[in-house]
């Protein structure tokens, strides 16, 4: 059975319920999966517990659920650079749960490894640590952290081929990779689709971990910051 589909909204039928957790792509507004985010948002599903390096901006991304008033609860690393996600969290909307980056990428890998739990020093003696397991290995003080599995995976791709195989473009890799093989159901958005099966070493998910694709309709690149020179007086 092909994973293709003709829409963002085809590939997502009869996957969206109220109160699931979503594992997303990007960092920024770099990598996001937008036409799946769009998708989610013109659905209605509510209570989700958002997965993600952070809510992209206001407006973009993840920000279009925070609008909608969908989401429920984010587990991220960043919450910066949307400020009705700070707003929402002050106002006792959101549940918040911070992850350090790098804990973040691997308790989503641990989940798509099958890996219930590790440890690590990240976070302890501070807050993050505040209510979990802590053990001793060699001396030193390591925190548990939970593998995360998700209901639905949205994610960003370059190229895909016909079995779901996926390569990333640059930054845009970012959380894609793991995010892609720690849930339930994995839905790929994909900038070319190639018709020949992509060389095996060229292949970052396998498409095992894929079960639905389209084709990722073509958009602007959304760039968060701008920066720029000054102006030269003399180029005036």
């Amino acid at each position: 059975m092909s994973k293709l589909r003709s829409s963002a909204a085809e590939a997502l039928a009869e996957v969206l319920e109220d109160g699931m957790t979503l594992a997303v792509g990007g960092f920024g507004l770099c990598g996001v999966p937008n036409d799946l985010i769009e998708v989610v948002r013109d659905s209605g599903v509510s209570g989700l517990t958002v997965v993600s390096n952070n809510m992209g901006a206001d407006g973009k991304g993840l920000g279009l659920l925070l609008e909608n008033r969908q989401v429920a609860k984010v587990i991220a690393s960043y919450v910066g650079e949307n400020k009705l996600f700070a707003q929402q969290y002050l106002d006792g909307e959101l549940v918040l749960e911070f992850a350090p980056q790098g804990t973040l990428s691997e308790r989503l890998r641990a989940g798509g490894a099958g890996i219930a739990a590790f440890y690590t020093r990240a976070g302890v003696g501070t807050p993050i640590a505040e209510g979990k397991p802590l053990a001793e290995f060699d001396g030193r003080t390591y925190v548990q952290e939970r593998g995360i599995v998700a209901d639905v995976a949205l994610v960003h791709a370059h190229t895909a081929d016909p079995a779901g195989n996926l390569v990333y473009r640059a930054a845009a890799r970012n959380f894609n990779p793991v995010v892609a093989t720690c849930a339930r159901a994995t839905v790929v958005e994909a900038e070319h689709l190639s018709e020949d099966h992509l060389d095996p070493e060229r292949v970052i998910t396998p498409g095992i971990h894929v079960d639905r694709l389209v084709r990722a309709r073509h958009r602007i690149k959304d760039i968060e910051k701008r920066t720029v020179r000054p102006r030269d007086a003399s180029a005036a």
